[in-house]
């Protein structure tokens, strides 16, 4: 690992090739960079543009987005993911449109790419990064030798699109010997807006600079070694000169388009049984379904019928609705309806039956209906939510995977809903031929 450079980005602001000349002594054959000193950020004197907040909308901006090049977009959406060295990836970029599927064979690294936007939603919603990587060893590329001083890391980034056009975010995480932050870079429209990197392994921060263009270029001060710094700027930029407003917009583009992301894995073994009724918010493995028909029964009735109409494609045999039973114990069951006949729980359903209602549920419902941390100070119009689903296609047939397929089109074409998952080689030749998908594999 080079310990003695720093992030070296091209013109786009997206990591570049590393440098020519000698490596460094000790530097592994993965050339993961860990920077020690922060890069300087250029003196802009003067007043610059004044920045427009990401909730604001540009003359521009609308469904479209920075990924199909129509413009710049209403709701910031992450449309770039960069695996510079993470687990079995290297120097890897993938694009991100509305509905983004990962396939390849195993061990090609699909559910890795996706643990790697996860953390970085994680880390923008403020969690430490020890719980973020409890396992970060795993994320260290497996030849990636460790320097004199015994220290091995990662490297990932993104591009996020919005109001402020793209705004690039790189990290590089020390793992050896102690779990750590080392250098981060937050780029936009050409400028390096914050820079972090490590100056003293003593101490629990890192040195940070952010643009001001104002009296004084740069400011700098300490941040902590263990938190994200983009999620951090709003509670230490002022916002006072045009410089630190860029910087604010941003941050916030890059917070509000990672950190609305929602990990579904559906656990049909949980989704049998009957729960207690609740604030009917769905869990990860969605074993808590009956509860949230419960309460989209009761509150979201349109919805609540569109998935009905939608349970159709996926389940075997009628389907005219879907019900909840309240029980004497005060648990609700979940049913579906067959008109005529009777009522068909779950609990009988098969996992494929189950995992398909669950993603169709995901997909229909909004923050307000995930177990997901909500960007209240946000409104919902201008948030893009983004399910991130490892196995989509799992356990489920052909019919099942093509209409849910089509479902997650449907619902990614207005821009509030995006998708980014893995599927098996028979899903995605299918969705290869579906208009609106985005097909990366990861075997070739």
């Amino acid at each position: 690992m080079d310990l003695t450079g720093g992030f070296t980005l091209d013109h786009s602001g997206s990591p570049a090739a590393p440098r020519s000349g000698p490596p460094s002594p000790g530097a592994p054959s993965t050339g993961v960079p860990v920077p020690d000193a922060p890069p300087r950020l250029p003196s802009q004197g003067g007043a610059g543009r004044r920045a427009r907040p990401a909730t604001e909308a540009g003359p521009g901006a609308g469904a479209g987005g920075g990924d199909d090049g129509a413009g710049l977009r209403a709701r910031p959406a992450v449309t770039e993911l960069r695996l510079s060295a993470f687990a079995r990836h290297r120097s890897a970029a993938h694009r991100l449109g509305p509905v983004t599927l990962f396939t390849g064979p195993s061990g090609s690294g699909k559910s890795t790419t996706l643990r790697a936007y996860e953390a970085l939603a994680r880390l923008c919603a403020g969690e430490p990064l020890g719980e973020v990587f409890p396992d970060a060893a795993d994320c260290v590329p497996e030849r990636a030798r460790p320097d004199a001083q015994g220290r091995r890391g990662f490297r990932v980034g993104c591009t996020v699109d919005g109001p402020e056009g793209p705004v690039h975010l790189d990290l590089a995480v020390q793992v050896e010997p102690r779990l750590r932050i080392v250098g981060e870079r937050l780029t936009g429209r050409g400028r390096t807006l914050l820079a972090t990197a490590l100056r003293d392994p003593g101490r629990p921060t890192v040195q940070a600079e952010w643009h001001t263009a104002g009296a004084t270029p740069v400011t700098r001060a300490p941040l902590p070694d263990d938190l994200l710094g983009t999620a951090l700027l709003p509670l230490r930029v002022a916002g006072k000169t045009p410089g630190q407003l860029e910087v604010l917009a941003a941050a916030e583009q890059v917070v509000v388009g990672l950190r609305s992301a929602f990990a579904c894995d559906p656990r049909p073994a949980t989704m049998r049984t009957p729960v207690p009724p609740g604030e009917g918010r769905l869990r990860r493995d969605c074993g808590n379904l009956a509860e949230v028909l419960h309460r989209t029964h009761t509150d979201c009735p349109r919805r609540h019928h569109r998935l009905a109409t939608v349970a159709a494609g996926g389940c075997a045999g009628p389907v005219t609705g879907l019900g909840v039973r309240e029980l004497p114990e005060g648990t609700v069951l979940a049913v579906l309806e067959r008109g005529g006949r009777p009522a068909t729980p779950l609990a009988r359903l098969g996992d494929g039956e189950l995992r398909y209602l669950a993603l169709a549920l995901t997909l229909l419902t909004g923050p307000g209906v995930l177990e997901m941390d909500r960007i209240a100070e946000v409104p919902e119009a201008m948030q893009s939510l983004t399910l991130l689903a490892d196995g989509l296609d799992r356990g489920l047939d052909e019919r099942q995977a093509g209409e849910l397929l089509g479902l997650a089109v449907g619902i990614a074409a207005d821009g509030h809903v995006r998708v980014a998952g893995t599927v098996g080689a028979r899903t995605a030749e299918r969705a290869r031929r579906t208009p609106g998908v985005t097909v990366v594999d990861l075997g070739t």
